[in-house]
């Protein structure tokens, strides 16, 4: 029973003590001039459905939810996003070369026709981030459209 409380005590000490470890912010209020929606003038629709589904974990602004205090729920949102921006980062899609845009553009219809993004993780979570077939389907079209259309 004395063991209990020992490591009771010491799981609240972590967990008190982690809440002072900062997570880095992934927000900025300059839209640059290579971010997707400006560089390609995207319909107001598709660019509804990218804020909604995409930007939050592909781009330099995310909006976070309020659990995204307490650690070390912050921190693993953290490692997400960057390696969600990695992967794809909307805000600097036009920076990249147009063959690495044709690859993104390819992988991008590629995951949201086999339904693998928008993760089901954060769907679940953020319901309005969920697609239905007729967004799903104008985003596909969208951006086939457009990747035929680079040079």
């Amino acid at each position: 029973m004395k063991w209990l409380k020992l490591i009771g005590l010491a799981l609240s000490v972590v967990l008190v003590g982690i809440q002072f470890i900062p997570a880095r912010s992934n927000q900025s209020k300059d839209v640059p001039s290579t971010d997707f929606l400006l560089t390609y003038k995207v319909p107001e629709n598709i660019g509804h459905v990218l804020n909604t589904s995409c930007y939050n974990c592909h781009s330099n602004n995310t909006k976070y939810p309020w659990y995204s205090k307490v650690q070390p729920i912050g921190l693993l949102l953290e490692s997400h996003i960057n390696k969600g921006k990695i992967e794809l980062n909307f805000s600097e899609f036009e920076s990249y070369s147009v063959r690495k845009q044709k690859s993104k553009l390819k992988s991008m219809v590629n995951q949201i026709e086999k339904d693998e993004m928008p993760l089901s993780s954060y769907t679940f979570i953020h319901h309005e981030a969920r697609l239905s077939q007729d967004s799903k389907k104008a985003l596909m079209d969208y951006l086939n459209s457009l990747q035929d259309s680079l040079r």
